[in-house]
């Protein structure tokens, strides 16, 4: 398949087949592009020739970044709503993934982070390279993990994902398997072979094929520190704990959090343990929409975009500058019904729908 399409859709023998067609911007996804795989997988769901979507993400360097920050930095600056339209349709491309009746195959090579670990992780079979890097980076723009990332974290043995939500640590194959992000380890150099036996085979004698044994990862060793000191009731709390320690990477862990917006700290320890008691993806997704749509009216989002992205002095003056000065009242604004005419609304499932028969 061929095509300068910002996403290539076509099919290959019994699969269907998404390639995210921006290498240049590390395949961030743009409104259109949400709306061209929603499109796709509407008419493949039914497609009898379309056993099986495979995703994956064109050039050398990852299936996905996220989403184009660059668009919603000049959206917030202006007081615009396209971000909020955006996330719409991108919150419901995530619950339409993860409950496609057919097999969703995401290949998650080298980057995958924000919008990308939504597009993929809510997939049925999902496959990490050596090269993968997975992320949620949300706290270190202002803002607070979303396409169901708060519900997929939520669900992380102990407190692994409360320690990457609020870090944005990026975790490689096997720190993705444990998380519950991830399902398979291939090895890059077979995934050209993977995805002309997808073509050929059923997912479960594709895999077979060719799926390995993932290099080491280093969460498993970790769980001791992480677990006690992410289930503090507060961040202040974990940073005290992490600094206290005596571990060496649970300080380093407390330096990543001080650089950290602090608003964007408390909102999303806020949001990964309400999103434990929610109960469906559909009403994570529906939370997120509240979130992200506060966090649009807040100064924190520019100013983190700003710093990283536009700037790129990495000197971001968030505000409140301090954990201290962040209120539980300046928390709970981001959690605020929107109004009913503006209320992200996903149609009411049971967990049960995730179940995929391949």
């Amino acid at each position: 398949m061929t095509g300068n399409e910002e996403v290539v859709v076509g099919t290959e023998g019994r699969t269907g087949r998404l390639i995210l067609n921006r290498p240049e911007a590390l395949n961030a996804l743009s409104h259109g592009m949400v709306l061209r795989i929603e499109e796709a997988l509407i008419a493949w769901r039914d497609d009898p020739a379309v056993e099986t979507v495979v995703i994956s993400g064109a050039g050398e360097r990852g299936l996905c970044a996220g989403g184009d920050i660059r668009a919603i930095y000049e959206d917030a600056r202006g007081g615009g709503t396209e971000s909020a339209d955006f996330w719409r349709d991108e919150y419901r491309l995530n619950a339409l993934i993860a409950r496609y009746p057919k097999p969703y195959v995401a290949l998650m090579d080298g980057i995958v982070m924000g919008g990308g670990v939504g597009v993929s992780a809510h997939g049925t079979v999902r496959i990490v390279t050596e090269r993968s890097r997975v992320a949620m980076p949300e706290t270190g723009i202002g803002f607070v993990p979303d396409v169901g990332g708060t519900y997929l974290l939520a669900l992380a043995p102990g407190e692994l994902g409360t320690h990457l939500a609020l870090t944005g640590t990026a975790v490689g194959a096997a720190d993705a398997m444990l998380c519950g992000l991830a399902d398979h380890f291939v090895p890059a150099e077979r995934l050209d072979r993977l995805t002309t036996g997808l073509a050929q085979s059923s997912v479960h004698d594709a895999l077979a094929a060719h799926v390995g044994q993932a290099p080491p990862g280093r969460l498993a060793s970790q769980r001791e520190w992480i677990d006690h000191c992410y289930a503090a009731d507060t961040v202040e709390q974990i940073m005290d704990r992490l600094l206290a320690s005596g571990v060496a990477a649970a300080q380093e862990a407390a330096a990543t959090l001080a650089a950290k917006s602090p608003t964007a700290l408390k909102v999303t320890l806020t949001a990964v343990r309400r999103a434990r008691g929610l109960g469906p993806l559909e009403r994570v997704l529906e939370q997120e929409y509240r979130v992200s749509c506060a966090a649009l009216d807040s100064p924190d989002l520019v100013e983190g975009i700003r710093a990283q992205v536009i700037d790129k002095d990495r000197d971001p003056r968030w505000s409140p500058a301090a954990l201290a000065d962040v209120t539980g009242e300046d928390v709970a604004r981001y959690f605020a019904p929107l109004g009913i005419d503006r209320e992200l609304r996903l149609p009411a499932v049971t967990d049960s729908f995730q179940e995929v028969p391949w």
